[in-house]
């Protein structure tokens, strides 16, 4: 584990494990032995730790001890302490060369040499850590060496010849340096040009679509298989125009990867790596122009000034206008031209909902969309709050309540939990393949990248399988909807003079859904008490 030579590691420990059992007659059954996994991970995320665990459960495992060739790499931290209660559970021997024999869990001196073993591991793995990130600041800062991952938009990457480290080269590696790509870098010269000619991230995105100029993502599909590629989006032109490396000059640090608990409710399941943006004072540029440059510094200068600008302004009217007033209807109104949330925005002092969607987006997914899509928050709690004091005042509330049971969906499985499983198992393929792709040499950056988004997704599928209600919760009967009614509280007396956030959350228990039809200027109102059935409380005890 964590050695740049698996086969090496796996022959050495193997032998140690038999020259510490042959002399007392035993011999080895069945291996494991994790490669390409950290040290820092527990036995039971790691795939054949997990493996071994799960055989000390079967009485008909075929072993009767486990030998550790090296304890440094099989334990980290107080692993040790988390795992060698299961061994003796299941009535396992432990062995260690280090011990010279079987571990007595009673033994308080084998506790003490296991632990040890355990902060070397540790502190073994943050030397390593700092020795490569000191080593790869130095080659960025000195040598301008380009240090792996996907060559930025605009460029492709060359052969600069075998590598400096003989080792390496004598495995073949060599050194990949970035070159201008014919196609993409006229189109970064032409981003920098507009910007600084005035023009803001979404008209130049627009412009870009409307030439048919594809973006990075339609430009390099091998590297974004997961992404659409159906137009330029706000953020690439951003991320182009603060990229240093147009210059000239080779960049490193730009992220990191922080280690935060997996599960805060089990600080046993460890880290997992979550990779965030280092501000640019921790970004580490070379000194001198290391590949050939598409602007020169005092255009990008002036371009990161001009962002700068615009954002501060930004900022700051975005935080006035906050303060205002909260958006009574955040999340709840959909655009019925694209199916998409509407956002909200004020606009001299009063709330909005908007609708944004790019005409060149609409033209490229075939939607009748307008250029813009605006609703007047007040223009619609009037009509809102009429509606709903019409349907759940005292002379209709027995109508709504039967209208609302009547029109449950009758499905005995809904189709999300379906979903939901057929996902997780594409992810748990793609994971494998992913590590296959890792173990057969592929771009760790890359390759990494797939790994973290992947998982997200898979988490998400997760989330949703839980939330799936079972087989039995699926209809509501009249008295759990009438119930459900009367915990809200009297809406009809209290909505129209409500404080926004009372009124905002009382909205959200009635599963309201909002779909604005632009062309009609009509609003489609629903509400759904199924989706927050269980205790409802009062809403600051007024609503």
């Amino acid at each position: 584990m964590d050695n740049q030579d698996p086969e090496s590691s796996r022959s050495w420990q193997l032998t140690r494990a038999t020259s510490l059992i042959q002399p007392r007659g035993g011999r080895i059954v069945t291996e494991y032995f994790d490669v390409g996994q950290s040290r820092s991970l527990p036995w039971q995320r790691r795939a054949q730790a997990n493996q071994l665990l799960a055989a000390l459960r079967n009485l008909q495992r075929g072993f009767s001890a486990v030998v550790v060739g090296e304890p440094h790499r099989a334990f980290y931290g107080n692993q040790f302490g988390l795992t060698v209660p299961l061994f003796a559970h299941y009535d396992v021997e432990l062995w260690v060369p280090e011990i010279g024999g079987p571990i007595d869990p009673e033994n308080e001196a084998h506790e003490l040499v296991m632990s040890v073993f355990g902060g070397m591991s540790k502190g073994e793995r943050n030397r390593i850590k700092l020795r490569v990130r000191t080593a790869m600041a130095a080659q960025t800062l000195l040598e301008g060496r380009y240090l792996g991952g996907r060559p930025p938009y605009g460029y492709t990457l060359r052969d600069l010849g075998p590598h400096p480290n003989p080792a390496k080269a004598a495995d073949g590696k060599r050194l990949r340096g970035l070159t201008p790509d014919d196609q993409t870098a006229p189109v970064v010269r032409r981003i920098f040009d507009e910007f600084l000619a005035g023009d803001g991230l979404f008209t130049i995105a627009e412009g870009l679509t409307a030439n048919h100029v594809p973006c990075p993502s339609a430009h390099d599909r091998a590297r974004n298989p997961h992404r659409s590629g159906i137009a330029w989006s706000k953020s690439a032109v951003r991320v182009i125009l603060t990229n240093p490396r147009y210059t000239g000059r080779q960049v490193w640090n730009k992220q990191r990867t922080d280690e935060v608990l997996l599960d805060v409710d089990d600080v046993a399941m460890g880290h997992t790596g979550v990779m965030r943006w280092n501000p640019r004072d921790k970004w580490v540029v070379s000194k001198e122009i290391t590949h050939p440059p598409l602007i020169d510094d005092a255009t990008f200068e002036e371009a990161q000034a001009l962002l700068s600008r615009r954002r501060q302004k930004t900022d700051g009217e975005r935080t006035r206008k906050r303060t205002r007033n909260p958006y009574v209807f955040r999340g709840l109104i959909y655009c019925a031209a694209c199916e998409r949330r509407m956002q909200g925005q004020y606009n001299h002092g009063d709330a909005y909902y908007r609708c944004r969607f790019p005409q060149e987006y609409a033209l490229v997914n075939q939607v009748a969309h307008p250029r813009n899509v605006y609703l007047r928050e007040d223009a619609l709690t009037d009509p809102l709050d009429t509606w709903l004091a019409s349907a759940f005042g005292p002379d209709r509330i027995e109508r709504t309540i039967s209208a609302m049971a009547d029109a449950q969906a009758t499905d005995d499985l809904p189709a999300l939990g379906t979903a939901a499983r057929a996902t997780i198992a594409d992810c748990d393929v793609k994971l494998e393949r992913y590590r296959a792709a890792l173990d057969a040499g592929a771009d760790p950056a890359v390759v990494i990248g797939w790994i973290a988004q992947t998982q997200a997704e898979r988490t998400r599928a997760e989330a949703d399988l839980h939330a799936t209600p079972n087989k039995s919760s699926q209809r509501m009967s009249r008295t759990e909807i009438t119930n459900l009614v009367q915990a809200l509280g009297d809406i009809v007396t209290v909505l129209r003079d409500a404080d926004p956030a009372d009124k905002a959350e009382v909205y959200r228990q009635l599963g309201l859904r909002l779909t604005y039809q632009p062309e009609t200027q009509t609003v489609r109102a629903e509400a759904d008490l199924s989706a927050h059935r269980g205790v409802m409380g009062r809403v600051r005890g007024g609503t």
